[in-house]
C-alpha cells in the first residue's frame, strides 16, 4: 500500500485524529462522520477514493475499519485556511465589568467561541468588537479571555478575563475547583433523594463523538462530580439546583442522564420525548406545547462566585431564570395545580 510523504506530494494536513485505545473497530466513514462537524459520509468516501485520508501515514480504502491507536490524517492539496477572528457588533448582556474582567449573561443559542461550522456570531466575535484595542483580543485567539464555557443552548453567567494576568488567575481558580458555580435544571422524573452527589468519569462517547458518556469504572474520561438538590417538584419533572465540583464538557447533562433523569427537552441526551407521566392525549399535547416554549435543554447557569484577581475579594453574581425557561416552569405549575384541583 502506498505511503504518503507530505514534502513529495505537496499536501497539507487539515485534520489529525488519534483513535482511543478503547475504540471498537468500525468503518472509517462512520467514525469520521461522528468526529468531524459538518461532514457527510459521501464526502468522506470521496476523499478516501482520492487518497486524501491516511491511516498511520498510509492511503486506505473506503471500507477500512479503524482500530485502537490508529492515527488518521485528512490531507488536501491546499493549505488549511488560517482562522481570522472578525469582530462583530453583537449585543451582549454585561451585568458587571471592571478593568480586569466582565460577567456576561449569555442567551441560549449563542456559541461561546468559534469552531468548525460556527466561525461567526459567537461570544468571542462579540467580545473582539466590544473590547477592540485590548491586547488580549487583538489577534486570532479564538479563546481570548474565555476561562470557562457553557453550551450553545445553555443560558446564563459566563466569566471573561480582560487581561493575561486575570486569565491566568481565574483559570487557576477553575483548576483548583474554588469557583462556585450553580445551575438551575429542569429534569424528567422525581429524584429519590432531596439532595445528592453524582460521580462518574466523563469522556467522549465511543460510539458518537459529538456527545459525552459516563464511564463509571474509570476506564476512560476524567473524574467529574455534580451535587444537586431539589428546588421544586412537579410530579413528572423536578426543578433542581446543581453545583459543579468539576467542569467537564456537558457535565450536568450527561450526569443526569446517567442517573435516569435527563434534562427536559435535551435532544442530545434523550430528554426531548415524554419520559414520565400519563398516557393521555391532553398530557402529550401539554408536553409538546411546553417543548415549543422551551426549544432547548432546560439548563441555566444561575450564579457564579470567585476571588477577584486584583483585589483578592470574593465576588458573587446571581441571575434570573430566562423567559423561555420561566414560561415552561409556570406552565408546569399550572398543570399540576389544575390536576390537583380537579
Amino acid at each position: 500500500m502506498q505511503k504518503f510523504t507530505e514534502t513529495e506530494n505537496e499536501f497539507f494536513e487539515h485534520h489529525k485524529i488519534e483513535v482511543e485505545k478503547g475504540q471498537n473497530p468500525m468503518r472509517i466513514d462512520s467514525f469520521l462522520a461522528g468526529r468531524i462537524e459538518n461532514i457527510s459520509r459521501s464526502k468522506i468516501k470521496a476523499a478516501t477514493k482520492r487518497g486524501n485520508i491516511l491511516v498511520n501515514n498510509k492511503i486506505i480504502k473506503s471500507n477500512y475499519k479503524i482500530k485502537p491507536n490508529d492515527i488518521i490524517s485528512i490531507i488536501m492539496s491546499y493549505p488549511k485556511k488560517e482562522f481570522e477572528l472578525i469582530p462583530e457588533n453583537i449585543a451582549l448582556n454585561i451585568i458587571y465589568e471592571d478593568e480586569d474582567l466582565l460577567i456576561v449573561n449569555k442567551e441560549a443559542g449563542m456559541v461561546v467561541h468559534p469552531a468548525s461550522g460556527n466561525f461567526s456570531g459567537t461570544l468571542v466575535n462579540a467580545l473582539a468588537f466590544y473590547l477592540k484595542g485590548s491586547p488580549l483580543f487583538d489577534g486570532n485567539n479564538i479563546r481570548a479571555g474565555i476561562v470557562h464555557r457553557i453550551d450553545k443552548n445553555t443560558s446564563g453567567l459566563l466569566l471573561v478575563a480582560k487581561t493575561e494576568k486575570s486569565a491566568s488567575h481565574l483559570s487557576q481558580q477553575f483548576l483548583n475547583r474554588t469557583i462556585d458555580r450553580k445551575y438551575f435544571a429542569l429534569v424528567w422524573g422525581n429524584l429519590k433523594e432531596k439532595e445528592g452527589r453524582i460521580e462518574g468519569n466523563i469522556g467522549r462517547s465511543l460510539k458518537n463523538r459529538k456527545i459525552m458518556n459516563v464511564f463509571p469504572n474509570g476506564d476512560f474520561g476524567k473524574n467529574a462530580v455534580t451535587h444537586y438538590k431539589i428546588v421544586e417538584s412537579f410530579s413528572y419533572v423536578n426543578l433542581i439546583e446543581c453545583k459543579l465540583e468539576t467542569g467537564r464538557t456537558h457535565q450536568i447533562r450527561v450526569h443526569l442522564k446517567y442517573i435516569g433523569h435527563p434534562l427536559f427537552n435535551d435532544k442530545e441526551y434523550g430528554g426531548d420525548r415524554i419520559l414520565k407521566g400519563v398516557n393521555f392525549t391532553k398530557y402529550k399535547q401539554f408536553v409538546e406545547n411546553t417543548f415549543k416554549l422551551l426549544p432547548r435543554q432546560a439548563l441555566h447557569a444561575k450564579s457564579l462566585g470567585f476571588i477577584h484577581p486584583r483585589t483578592n475579594k470574593y465576588m458573587f453574581f446571581d441571575s434570573e431564570v430566562p423567559e423561555d425557561m420561566r414560561m415552561a416552569l409556570d406552565k408546569w405549575r399550572k398543570y399540576i395545580l389544575n390536576r390537583n384541583t380537579i
